[in-house]
């Protein structure tokens, strides 16, 4: 799959392109034979695809990620164990997959999915529904990005998911804030969204979604601009 280039920060148009950004931002399983691109996939196989994952995350969802077996999975989507493994090879590549799918599915919303997510609202209004959606983008997959940043907390920031968050959320502050150091604010903007730090509101300290949302707008409004 081809990637593009985000527009750098503050250029006219540099998020309302026609195609959404979509980087490799994780593994991903090649079937056989396809070499070293990826080969076209048949309307079959991306329908069987699509079963084995929503049912991979409906059990992550009713027990966890250690729960998720690929005899539980094929089971649940009422695909052979055999294609599941053929397709997947294993349950971290499974997970892993799965991980990637919700991160497009994200990626397309903000990039160019309907405003005021996507493009056409005004940056405030797409800033505070990037944030919101990034509220409810962590709740979904928490148990895995949790598992994945307890194994390598670092890596997050070199992941290509966030590298295109961090872009889009630094255009939309320069956007609003022109001359700021919007690269680094935009880390700052992002740091919360650690999946550590969301687990510990929503589990540990059971915060609802919607008062992490209310307070992550709070927080950006304790001191006016100048």
């Amino acid at each position: 799959m081809s990637t593009r280039t985000p527009g750098a920060p503050g250029t006219p148009g540099a998020d309302e392109g026609p195609a959404p950004l979509l980087l490799p931002v994780l593994p991903t399983v090649p079937g056989p034979g396809t070499g070293s691109g990826p080969a076209p996939e048949r309307a079959d196989a991306a329908r069987n695809r699509r079963r084995i994952l929503d049912a991979a995350a409906r059990i992550v969802a009713e027990k966890g990620p250690d729960a998720v077996t690929m005899n539980q999975v094929a089971h649940a989507s009422g695909i052979g164990v055999g294609t599941v493994y053929r397709r997947f090879g294993d349950v971290s590549q499974l997970l892993w997959a799965l991980l990637d799918d919700r991160e497009r599915r994200f990626q397309e919303a903000y990039m160019s999915g309907p405003p005021p997510l996507g493009p056409g609202a005004p940056a405030d209004e797409r800033l505070d529904a990037f944030l919101d959606a990034l509220v409810d983008r962590v709740a979904e997959q928490r148990a895995i990005l949790l598992a994945a940043h307890s194994a390598a907390p670092r890596a997050r920031y070199h992941s290509g998911a966030y590298q295109v968050m961090h872009t889009h959320a630094a255009m939309l502050v320069s956007r609003l804030r022109p001359g700021a150091d919007s690269a680094l604010l935009a880390h700052l903007l992002l740091a919360p969204f650690s999946p550590d730090l969301m687990h510990h509101l929503s589990v540990e300290q059971a915060l609802p979604a919607e008062r992490v949302k209310a307070g992550v707008r709070e927080l950006l409004a304790l001191r006016p601009g100048p």
